[in-house]
């Protein structure tokens, strides 16, 4: 089930996974951008956040170089329309595989994002 950004709520298990988070305020701050176009940067599904106890909240690994991770957008569609929602794309995105090896988000900023949605898409069958 798709959600809106300010209904996700993430559980201790993911967040943990994640490990550094960043403010929408600290987004901005990172991309050079308002706050108004980092919500939609969200709301684009160009970045994934959830509500975590510092608010709405983004895993630092999305930002690279002053951008979005390089195909991370693409990657959030394929486990969408794989079935995953947003708390499940995010275990899955930093969850350890040992045939990659490391996780997926560590594979996206290594450039292998064929590879990996390959994988997203496979979640569907």
């Amino acid at each position: 089930m798709t959600h809106t950004v300010a209904e996700i709520e993430i559980d201790r298990q993911t967040d943990a996974l994640v490990g550094e988070w960043l403010t929408l305020r600290e987004v901005g701050d990172s991309l050079g951008l308002d706050l108004k176009r980092v919500k939609q940067l969200l709301r684009d599904h160009k970045l994934l956040g959830v509500q975590r106890a510092a608010g709405l909240c983004v895993p630092a690994a999305f930002i690279s170089d002053g951008q979005p991770l390089k195909g991370l957008n693409s990657t959030l569609t394929v486990l969408a329309d794989s079935g995953l929602d947003n708390v499940e794309a995010l275990r899955w995105l930093f969850t350890e595989d040992e045939s990659l090896p490391g996780t997926p988000v560590q594979a996206l900023t290594q450039h292998r994002l064929k590879e990996i949605n390959r994988r997203a898409q496979a979640l569907a069958l």
